[in-house]
């Protein structure tokens, strides 16, 4: 017979330690999933109290781009490029030459006008001269009438005195004396007309030589305006830069003919902003003068502050080729992004060195803490 004791230790005293470590065993991966849990669960909250405290705090948007001035640059007349004076994304000044056009038919067409006022003023030269010779008549007129005013005078008192002398009671004269006096006073009065009308007529002749010589300075008013037009034509045969910024979109080449108004290239400035389409339902608290921080695509770890500078007067969708209709029967509510333009300070993006240009996607929050810039 066998006692308990001795059925124990027929037991394997490695199935003895095996059974002993099972429990704990058991218990170990319980705790780890509950730690694992707890740190999801801390995590989560974490997650979901940032994403709270941001959207109740912060507004953002990557429906950003970069906006500046692009000038377009066109010839004003037709003509012929016989000089390229620039480059590729090269800096330019305002007033600087870009090209420059085949002056021949310009210059040719100033010589004509300024041919055209030599000779009007010749001609003028000349009304001037004959002014003054029909003046000179018309002084030689007038006292050529005065002489024969004087001449009339006389012949009247002849005729009053041999009519006094020749009477019924006297006849100190003969009758033809008396008729010859009577009609020396009618051929006096002749004269005087004559002479009058002949002082009218060269009073008349200078009017008209005056008419002429002002009908001439006319046409050198007229001509002259044309000739600035045409030095004007003629200058518009170098192209220059309207204002300073980088030269792009070159498509200008020697030899190239050019008709007015055709681009030949685009100057884009160094002040750029940024346009930020904003949802409508996150204008609620954007103001003037409040910070923004930029992230821009193109400049990954360089942050830009800039502040908000003023909101479009219409959504995008205002400003599209086709605006919609929400009149119609098939409407659906879309969220509408209206532009918001944020600037930057002009030593930020100087220190940029150009890497700031227009059309770069960005990133802009707006901090809705901060109180708007005064």
């Amino acid at each position: 017979m066998s006692n308990p004791e001795q059925k124990l230790s027929a037991v394997p005293p490695a199935a003895a330690a095996a059974a002993a470590a099972a429990a704990p065993a058991a218990q170990g991966p319980n705790r780890r999933v509950l730690v694992v849990a707890a740190i999801i669960a801390l995590a989560a909250i974490g997650i979901g109290g940032r994403m709270w405290y941001r959207s109740h705090y912060y507004v953002e948007t990557d429906n950003a781009y970069v906006a500046g001035h692009v000038h377009p640059v066109s010839a004003r007349i037709a003509g012929v490029v016989t000089k390229v004076l620039i480059d590729d994304n090269q800096l330019v000044k305002e007033g600087d030459v870009i090209a420059e056009l085949d002056p021949f038919d310009q210059g040719v067409k100033v010589e004509q006008i300024q041919a055209q006022i030599a000779s009007a003023q010749q001609q003028v030269t000349q009304a001037d001269a004959q002014i003054a010779q029909v003046q000179a008549q018309a002084s030689a007129a007038a006292a050529q009438v005065a002489q024969s005013e004087a001449q009339l005078v006389r012949a009247k008192q002849d005729a009053d005195r041999f009519g006094q002398l020749y009477n019924n009671q006297m006849k100190a004269v003969s009758k033809a004396e008396l008729d010859a006096a009577v009609a020396a006073r009618a051929s006096a009065v002749a004269d005087v007309a004559a002479r009058k009308d002949s002082a009218a007529a060269a009073k008349a002749q200078i009017a008209s030589a005056k008419s002429a010589r002002e009908v001439l300075q006319a046409q050198i008013a007229v001509l002259q305006v044309q000739l600035k037009d045409a030095k004007q034509q003629l200058a518009y045969n170098q192209i220059l830069a309207p204002v300073a910024g980088r030269i792009g979109k070159r498509t200008i080449e020697v030899g190239q003919r050019v008709q007015p108004g055709q681009q030949l290239t685009a100057i884009v400035q160094e002040n750029v902003w940024l346009t930020a389409n904003f949802k409508e339902t996150q204008l609620a608290e954007l103001k003037p003068g409040q910070p923004v921080k930029v992230t821009v695509d193109a400049l990954p770890g360089k942050e830009l502050i800039g502040k908000v500078d003023s909101f479009a007067p219409a959504s995008g969708a205002q400003f599209s080729l086709l605006p919609p209709d929400n009149a119609t029967g098939n409407f659906t509510k879309i969220v509408q992004r209206v532009p918001v333009k944020i600037t930057f300070k002009p030593e930020d993006v100087k220190a940029l060195s150009g890497r700031l240009v227009p059309g770069m996607s960005a990133i802009a929050e707006v901090s809705l803490k901060s109180d708007a810039a005064h």
